[in-house]
């Protein structure tokens, strides 16, 4: 039986559960209505069957997503259903419901296929949180085999990928700073795009045939810096032996993005500040000034505001640079572009190397739920590295890196040389299991894979963690 929990207020619809159709196989009267109750409240359309070749009929009239199957039916036995249903509806979930004692049974119906089982007698309750996930999970496997088949025709602005409202915001910023002349200063954490956004304001822009010359300031000593920007003349330094001419001449009429502009030295800010001012510089060892006429972009992942209150970077340049700011959004604050970037990647790759590769749904999800210190170029990195791993067709899990399917614990540092700090082995397994289950939403049955450990030997950790709190 299904024990009713007292529900002060209907429990809310589940996100994308209107689009699923959910089947109930049981005997029991009493259950089936029960089930369909919950099911109906969140979101879903159920249908119900009293026995396998109602099932089956069902199954042929309206399809299903999700099927709730009974192990002690009539006539064929639920093992039985379950084999049939998917060897003809291989892509529906079918949850296994046991009665107490009998949990072999679900461990056999785990193995030929079930996605999960629930155990009578259950609650509204967990009849809920379990549609829930599976609701969560299916809408995940649809998202991702959308963006497997194409990425859509939309992706962003100019070569950037990304349709999250951060991203939006940021492209209409974009299409306006790409028709001015103005200095532009970009802020975002190393690994956002940067020049990305940088070369998407020019090659959008009308001066797009012009050239654009990206410097990286914080690549080179100051003196090479200077004569990059600059130009030098014959014997101006040591080792020049030929005259050059600078970067903010040789890109008449285009773009110079200055990559960590930050780390420029306060020398050098006042030299670029006179040279943006007055639209002319004076190469290395020269007396002469060369007119210029190019645009000037700017890139730092410094807090430059906090840089001039403690006098690293001049005032006056700061405000010569911000007369338009661009902020790229961290990957972490547009999660949900992750999915769209993964599609990107795994094409591109597929189209350098002629192998074709897809993501698992359970790896896509390792995904979305790791924050990506290192952002998008932290995550092609890891595609790229997946890729050459896996001689499959698909990315598992277990092909990604261990820092991304496993946070590091807290407690590792109290165990390093150095430490004096013993932690014992239980305490490093409980938190083990704990950011495991962090990582993936409270997955259990994925934690448990990702752990190599049983279902039931997760519940039973969690039991006894439960009753040490």
């Amino acid at each position: 039986m299904l024990v009713a929990d007292p529900v002060v207020s209907p429990a809310p619809q589940i996100e994308g559960a209107n689009f699923l159709n959910l089947l109930i196989v049981d005997d029991d009267r009493s259950v089936r209505e029960a089930c369909r109750a919950v099911a109906q409240a969140l979101g879903f359309s159920a249908q119900v069957a009293e026995s396998a070749e109602q099932a089956y009929r069902a199954l042929d009239n309206q399809g299903a997503d999700v099927v709730l199957l009974d192990l002690k039916l009539p006539g064929a036995g639920g093992l039985e259903a379950l084999h049939t249903i998917k060897q003809h509806r291989p892509d529906a979930l079918v949850i296994v419901v046991t009665g107490y004692g009998t949990v072999q049974s679900a461990v056999q119906a785990m193995k030929a296929g079930a996605y999960d089982y629930v155990t009578k007698p259950f609650s509204m309750e967990e009849l809920r949180l379990l549609l829930e996930r599976v609701a969560g999970h299916l809408r995940l496997k649809s998202e991702n085999r959308v963006l497997r088949e194409t990425i859509k025709s939309r992706q962003g602005f100019g070569n950037i990928i990304g349709r999250a409202p951060e991203m939006e915001k940021l492209y209409r910023i974009i299409a306006k700073a790409s028709q001015s002349t103005h200095p532009v200063l970009i802020l975002g954490e190393s690994g956002t795009g940067k020049e990305m956004v940088a070369k998407s304001i020019h090659f959008t822009g009308p001066h797009r045939t012009k050239p654009f010359i990206p410097v990286d300031c914080g690549s080179l000593v100051p003196t090479l810096i200077e004569s990059e920007l600059f130009g030098h003349v014959r014997g101006a330094f040591t080792g020049a032996n030929h005259p050059k001419d600078g970067l903010l001449a040789i890109a008449e009429g285009g773009t110079v993005f200055l990559d960590e502009i930050g780390e420029l030295t306060v020398e050098l800010q006042a030299k670029l500040l006179r040279a943006i001012q007055e639209k002319e510089i004076r190469p290395v060892g020269s007396v002469r000034r060369i007119p210029i006429n190019v645009r000037i972009l700017a890139a730092t992942n410094h807090d430059l505001e906090q840089s001039v209150m403690q006098g690293t970077f001049r005032r006056d340049l700061f405000f010569r640079l911000n007369v338009l700011t661009l902020r790229i959004p961290p990957l972490r604050e547009r999660r949900q572009d992750i999915p769209l970037l993964v599609a990107h990647v795994l094409e591109r790759l597929g189209r350098d190397s002629g192998a074709e590769k897809r993501i698992s749904d359970e790896a896509l999800k390792i995904l979305l739920n790791y924050d990506w210190p290192g952002n998008v170029r932290e995550l092609e990195n890891c595609l790229e590295r997946a890729c050459a791993l896996t001689s499959a067709d698909e990315i598992q899990v277990r092909d990604l890196p261990t820092r991304v399917y496993s946070a590091p614990s807290e407690l590792i540092g109290a165990s390093s040389p150095g430490n004096v700090g013993i932690v014992p082995i239980a305490e490093l397994e409980k938190q083990t299991i704990l950011n495991a289950l962090a990582q993936v939403n409270g997955d259990k049955m994925l934690a448990a894979r990702l752990l190599g450990i049983g279902k039931t030997t997760l519940y039973r950790k969690l039991k006894e963690y439960s009753s040490q709190n």
